[in-house]
């Protein structure tokens, strides 16, 4: 098997991320003592300044994590709810059938700071200064940029001159957008993070002092910026002017939390996934569903047989468009969609050819999916081609996110898949130097569905972290940004591990694939009910044969999908590998 880099082995810790800035920011920590939860933190807030068009401080993060002292996997659930008057009526009264895909009427409460604090706070070790010191330098220093980053404004950059003007001051300069690697300064959103420490510190004691900037975030200067810069209107990807609903009780009303995580035995293997609030559950399906082809698998040097891609992705799509029929906020039947009875019934519709329906199973009664479907089928995927975001002239965007893993010498272990707030989402709130996400885009405007926008609702997310027990021993944490493709790349990575035999980074580099087989969970909300998007690694005469089954297969290039991360601990050694894939993702450790 071809392998890009070696997968990394040590006893001390180990990082993964989609940046080496971040990368080599969690492993610092980790050398001045720091555990894994310091490092993860240290790490997500770096990243939020190097990719800030992928994440950014207005944005998420989900995470699943263990410690050290209690090996059971939970839920960090760092995804916040649409506003208070986040109402069908109030967006369909507008005009609109789908909630747009930027600006300000798609923002839901902004969840990342407060997730990670809550983090640091109840598992960490070190003062928030000294997590948070690493990304002020970067915002106020600068830190060079990468390609993606002046390709997005340069796709956004009418819109930032005509219509978001605090967008065009942070990202254009002389009217031009950043190249690479130049580099860049944000002293607005170093200034925020300086001024929620000061606010911090008033406060003795570092539990409090964590508490305080909190508050500081959600009860004080910030929620205050937000409301007011809500209050006026801005384009968005309708193509019209709109307002935001977010208000400064929105933002006091909500703080992070934990929850159980999602374990799914699948022999001497695991899996732990986010509740059915995202479409974590479908990696779990997948892998339940192809269990019992397991004797048609198979992969030889590192490649999959045509027949398992076939089976996986005919797996997918009975997958996600159970997603698409049960999945949200609400109260969803996982344990029927994860039963074994379920499962072989659904498998059994899995033949020799390409499907061509979106076909979700009767879990609780007959599946309702949403009537404006049909409208949106047909269309070419758009994002799936690179694996690397799609932007809109309006700033609509499709799959951007970050991924990081951490692993400590005593066993704390964390997946993190922080998204949102990307500097194209939304105009920059120009004293505090970012901007919010466009979540809400997710909900749909039809009432009576899983995931129809209501007030105080989370959308039901793609974030998507992924942990593994071996023998009931939390022993990996991976995940890949992506937006719907992320349950899909990791099942590519999750069978060449597993099944392949290979190691972390032979896995990561192995052969990837999606379809786009159903409603993409990004406006304009486009799918393609027979589209296989594949890597020419594959080989010729496999992307032959899924043509030949019916599938619509896409030649991506040779290296073109998913940007995952894996960490693993496993008999005291720990062992580490990141996506070589658009030269950004790196692992270090010792």
């Amino acid at each position: 098997m071809f392998t890009t880099r070696p997968e990394l082995t040590g006893t001390h810790g180990m990082v993964a991320s989609t940046h080496w800035l971040a990368s080599a920011t969690g492993m610092a920590v980790l050398e001045n003592g720091g555990n894994a939860f310091d490092a993860a933190v240290a790490a997500g807030f770096v990243l939020q300044v190097a990719e800030p068009h992928l994440n950014g401080p207005g944005g998420q993060v989900p995470g699943i994590f263990v410690t050290a002292h209690d090996r059971t996997p939970r839920v960090l659930a760092g995804q916040g709810p649409a506003p208070a008057a986040a109402t069908i009526e109030h967006v369909t009264g507008l005009g609109l059938d789908l909630v747009p895909g930027s600006g300000l009427l798609a923002a839901t409460v902004p969840a990342a700071w407060d997730a990670w604090l809550l983090l640091l706070r109840d598992h960490g070790t070190k003062s928030l200064r000294e997590v948070l010191g690493y990304a002020i330098g970067y915002a106020r220093n600068g830190v060079p940029l990468v390609s993606r980053v002046g390709h997005t404004v340069r796709t956004v950059q009418e819109l930032f001159t005509e219509h978001w003007p605090t967008s065009a001051a942070l990202w254009l300069t002389d009217g031009k957008p950043p190249a690479t690697g130049q580099l860049h300064r944000n002293p607005a959103l170093a200034g925020t993070w300086e001024r929620l420490l000061a606010e911090a510190e008033a406060v003795s004691g570092r539990e409090a002092q964590i508490d305080a900037a909190r508050r500081a975030w959600s009860q004080g200067f910030v929620a205050e910026a937000i409301e007011a810069f809500c209050r006026k209107a801005f384009r968005d990807a309708s193509g019209r002017d709109h307002a935001g609903l977010l208000t400064a009780q929105d933002l006091a009303s909500w703080s992070a939390s934990y929850e159980d995580a999602l374990i799914t035995d699948l022999g001497d293997w695991s899996l732990v996934k986010c509740g059915g609030w995202t479409q974590g559950p479908t990696l779990a399906q997948q892998a339940l569903l192809l269990n019992g082809f397991r004797d048609e698998l198979s992969y030889v040097d590192g490649i999959p047989s045509a027949r398992t891609v076939h089976l996986a992705v005919e797996a997918t799509k009975l997958a996600f468009a159970d997603r698409e029929a049960w999945y949200g906020d609400t109260d969803v039947p996982l344990d029927v969609l994860l039963s074994a009875e379920y499962t072989d019934a659904r498998r059994a519709l899995i033949g020799d050819e390409a499907s061509g329906e979106l076909r979700p199973g009767a879990a609780a009664g007959e599946p309702k999916l949403p009537a404006i479907l049909d409208s949106l089928r047909g269309a070419t995927s758009g994002d799936g081609a690179t694996g690397e975001p799609t932007v809109g002239p309006q700033g609509q965007v499709r799959g951007d996110t970050v991924h990081l893993d951490v692993v400590d010498a005593a066993g704390n272990l964390i997946s993190l898949t922080p998204s949102g707030g990307w500097l194209q989402s939304s105009p920059t709130i120009p004293e505090l130097g970012f901007c919010l996400d466009s979540r809400a885009q997710m909900f749909w405007l039809e009432p009576g569905l899983p995931n129809s926008l209501a007030p105080g609702k989370r959308p039901r997310i793609t974030l998507s972290p992924s942990m593994a027990l071996r023998d009931g021993e939390p022993v990996l944490a991976f995940g890949t940004p992506g937006g719907d493709q992320q349950d899909q790349w990791q099942l590519c990575f999750w069978l060449a591990h597993t099944l392949g035999g290979l190691n972390l980074q032979e896995a990561i580099d192995s052969p990837a694939w999606h379809t786009t087989a159903f409603p993409s969970s990004f406006y304009p909300r486009s799918w393609n009910p027979r589209e296989v998007v594949a890597e020419s690694r594959l080989g010729r005469a496999t992307l032959a044969e899924l043509t030949e089954r019916g599938h619509q297969v896409v030649d991506a290039g040779e290296w073109a999908l998913g940007r995952l991360s894996a960490v693993s601990r496993s008999g005291g050694i720990l062992r580490a590998a990141a996506n070589a894939r658009g030269m950004q993702g790196y692992a270090v450790g010792r």
